[in-house]
């Protein structure tokens, strides 16, 4: 096996008879602005019969060029090609094709902004680039991609945004090598046509993401190969590998649901292909009846001969469709909305269309699979740049994604960024634009002031989640401490407010920890929600509050450039960093830290203590005094960029592994009082992530976990000398730092993000109201629980029937139309 390079792309180019768009592809390749020793071309013969091989050889000795003995088709011919490649990342480009300067530059891009991104599609136009190739993907109902808006005029300006799509077109894209190997690469039982679209379902199907990115650009020819074939043995392709691509892919539901309609609609394709009237064997026509043969089209029995083959051929892909759905991480009712409009006929005349749409009517093929529809709200920006809100909403959007139609509103702002559920913006005060959210929603979970922001989410009576892991009147004691006391008061009084006004009207509290917890049931019990309705059946009452931490991700954190040692004036590549993850806030202590480093530093001339964030992302949340305070200090005490460093904004989320892996210590001081009690410093969970001995203050959940399980080292508060020692040891004490590590290590499984949300994804398969709210008449609802099917078209009345029309108009034209609405009439 080839040993993987990082950083570097090889580029797969099939070559089949096209020794010259082979040669203009390499000369386009080389062109491009990436580095030459980060890019690799692999050229696979693909056994054309011809002198292509000697051509290629004269012509291009600068690429690696494999032999194929056999022509192995697209999908085989790619699979060689990536055998005998190092990149770590893969890309495919048909040999017509040539590529924009910035095609492999963006994709990388792309793929460094999430690990989560597998694929990348490219955007592809003709080859003069005036229409569309691909900028979208969809799949019919009956197991065939397609490209929507192929040959229209192709997008102006750019304004197609970056999305996840079901799948990229095999003409651009790119693919994470270790995805691709987990995949097992294309199946080359297709040999070519949809083992792009089979590879992109299941690359979506284990969990990961097909991003498509407009910036990474190319043209494509388009040759009509096939033709020198007979276009009738594409259709058998065609027809024969639509059917392995859903029989492999498609839950079992899906399965049971379309698998009879597809073949009855591939009869339908052959018939109509024909041209011959499948009634000439009625007993009640006469002639023709000692006929032995009758002439049928090479297209007709293409059809049939691809069903045929699938037929043949199920016993080899039971195995294939048992593996996949056996580690799919993925429902069908989350990927769903990828397929896109899958009511595409993808064939017409009137006989077709006539069974179609008797097929489509009598069977739920264009029923979106069961799922509920989870509204999450947060009040913090969504974006590269994220505080502790957005990304615990963010997280849970990816958790509950898996099973459900998921959509995540933001009131601070949107910037684009990778996610499989939908992502909007709704500003406060924009009542109308909530309550269509609200209407689309089953399940409500917010945090912060949605509740208190927005009538319609008072007044509604979906089921509600309060996520109150931020015990924000706490928080405001500290927070507005220096506003004067009538303020100060008002501050409290109001968060109070908020936070009772939440738990009297929700079915289901999040929090974040067990101390949370206790003190929650407190409030809850003031407020008269701890009753017998509640208790009867959940005596510990789980059902109506439970814990659900912080998490981590399940992977570990990776160094990919360097962002503080060596790079940041005043710390050296062998100096020990000090790192205080998130931002500065007036009820941290950072100031008896600052005198602690200041104290060791005057020994161990290394030691370097860095703020990460000072600039918090959301808007309105203004710098506090304490950053000015603990600048000024640090420049009182001479340390200030010779010790203590400062970040003057706020690190993107995906790019904190960076400055976490150059650290050798997390660290987290405070003052000693309420707030500190019930909080939840998430900071801590990156230093669980990135497996960083810790120190911090005692008096909070995480410090009775550092000490209880050995992570570090929990001192007193406002102790600079118990500080400075403790420091000094989870520095320089390499015995002890080890073993802190070794229990960072093991503690860390039980805080990612799948493990802490189960308490909230288990709710939600089960959401129903509060027995209470049920009982007291808060809640007027016929069903306690959520709908459950969505179907594309209403079931019936007029609403159907508009629907309906319009779409014999689109996929049929008038004359369908009028057909329909006669027959209609005549059955009336």
């Amino acid at each position: 096996m080839v040993e993987t390079k990082p950083g570097v792309v090889s580029v797969i180019l099939v070559n089949f008879r096209g020794s010259a768009d082979t040669l203009e592809a390499i000369r386009q390749l080389e062109l491009l602005d990436w580095p030459a020793d980060r890019l690799e071309i692999i050229v696979v013969e693909n056994a054309s019969g011809d002198d292509s091989l000697e051509i290629l050889k004269k012509g291009a000795p600068q690429v690696r060029l494999i032999e194929s003995s056999e022509n192995l088709g697209f999908a085989g011919g790619c699979n060689l090609g990536v055998r005998e490649s190092s990149g770590e990342y893969l890309a495919f480009l048909n040999n017509d094709a040539k590529p924009d300067k910035n095609w492999i530059r963006a994709a990388v891009e792309r793929f460094e902004k999430s690990p989560s991104i597998g694929g990348v599609a490219s955007k592809v136009l003709d080859w003069d680039g005036k229409l569309v190739d691909f900028i979208d993907a969809g799949l019919t109902w009956f197991g065939m991609g397609y490209k929507p808006l192929t040959a229209q005029p192709a997008p102006k300006n750019d304004n197609d945004a970056p999305e996840n799509v079901l799948f990229g077109t095999g003409s651009a894209m790119f693919v994470r090598r270790d995805v691709y190997d987990q995949l097992g690469g294309f199946d080359e039982r297709y040999f070519m046509f949809f083992e792009d679209v089979d590879l992109g379902w299941r690359l979506n199907l284990l969990g990961y993401h097909f991003a498509y990115e407009p910036k990474s650009l190319a043209y494509h020819k388009h040759h009509a190969s096939m033709e020198n074939f007979g276009a009738y043995k594409e259709t058998y392709l065609l027809e024969r590998n639509a059917l392995y691509t859903m029989y492999k892919n498609m839950g079992d539901e899906a399965l049971r649901n379309n698998l009879a309609p597809a073949l009855l609609l591939a009869t339908r394709r052959a018939v109509a292909r024909s041209e011959r009237d499948s009634t000439e064997f009625d007993l009640r026509k006469p002639g023709g009846d000692r006929d032995q043969n009758i002439e049928f089209s090479r297209a007709a029995v293409s059809t049939l001969y691809g069903v045929d083959q699938f037929v043949e051929h199920l016993a080899d892909f039971r195995g294939s469709r048992a593996q996949i759905q056996a580690t799919r991480q993925v429902s069908d009712q989350a990927i769903w909305r990828l397929f896109g409009e899958t009511n595409a006929p993808s064939f017409g005349g009137e006989h077709f269309m006539r069974g179609y749409s008797n097929i489509i009517e009598t069977f739920p093929v264009l029923d979106a699979p069961d799922s509920t529809h989870v509204l999450i709200i947060t009040g913090d920006p969504i974006g590269p740049k994220m505080a502790g809100p957005a990304i615990r909403a963010f997280h849970m959007g990816e958790a509950l994604a898996v099973d459900n139609a998921v959509r995540l509103v933001t009131l601070s702002g949107v910037t684009p960024v990778d996610a499989p559920f939908e992502i909007a913006h709704v500003s406060p005060g924009s009542e109308r634009e909530m309550s269509k959210h609200e209407e689309w929603a089953d399940v409500i979970i917010f945090q912060g002031l949605a509740l208190a922001l927005f009538k319609t989410l008072r007044d509604s009576s979906k089921i509600i989640v309060a996520d109150v892991y931020d015990p924000m009147h706490l928080e405001q004691l500290e927070q507005s401490r220096e506003l004067g006391a009538a303020q100060w008061d008002l501050q409290v009084t109001n968060a109070t407010d908020v936070l009772n006004q939440q738990l009297e009207r929700g079915d289901f509290f999040l929090c974040a920890s067990e101390r949370q917890r206790h003190f929650y049931l407190g409030q809850l019990a003031a407020l008269g929600r701890v009753n017998t309705l509640n208790y009867q059946d959940d005596p510990d009452l789980t059902d109506l509050i439970s814990v659900v931490p912080f998490g981590l991700s399940s992977t570990p954190p990776s160094h990919q450039e360097d962002v503080m040692k060596g790079v940041i004036p005043g710390i050296g590549k062998n100096d020990k960093v000090l790192l205080w993850s998130g931002g500065l806030y007036n009820w941290f202590d950072p100031k008896t830290l600052i005198r602690a480093v200041a104290q060791l530093a005057q020994t161990e001339k290394s030691v370097k203590l860095f703020f990460q964030g000072t600039k918090h992302p959301h808007p309105g949340v203004p710098e506090m005094s304490i950053v000015a305070e603990c600048r000024a200090l640090a420049a009182e005490l001479d340390v200030l960029n010779t010790a203590v460093f400062f970040n003057d904004s706020w690190v993107d989320y995906t790019s904190r592994q960076n400055y976490l892996t150059e650290a050798d210590a997390g660290v987290s001081t405070h003052y000693s009082h309420v707030e500190t009690t019930f909080s939840f410093r998430t900071r801590i969970l990156d230093y669980l992530w990135a497996e960083l001995p810790m120190v911090v203050t005692e008096g909070d959940h995480f410090a009775d976990l550092v000490r209880a399980e050995g992570l570090g080292v929990a001192v007193p508060s406002e102790d600079v000398d118990a500080l400075a020692a403790a420091l000094e040891r989870v520095l320089f004490d390499e015995d002890f730092r080890q073993e802190s590590i070794e229990n960072v290590r093991r503690v860390r499984e039980s805080y990612t993000w799948e493990k802490v949300l189960e308490p909230l994804t288990s709710f939600v398969k089960d959401a129903r109201h509060a027995d209470d709210l049920i009982a007291s008449g808060m809640v007027s609802v016929a069903s306690t629980g959520v709908r459950q099917q969505r179907q594309t078209f209403a079931p019936y009345g007029a609403k159907r029937n508009a629907q309906l029309a319009w779409f014999y108009l689109n996929n049929g034209g008038p004359k369908v139309l009028v057909s329909k609405i006669n027959a209609k009439l005549r059955r009336r």
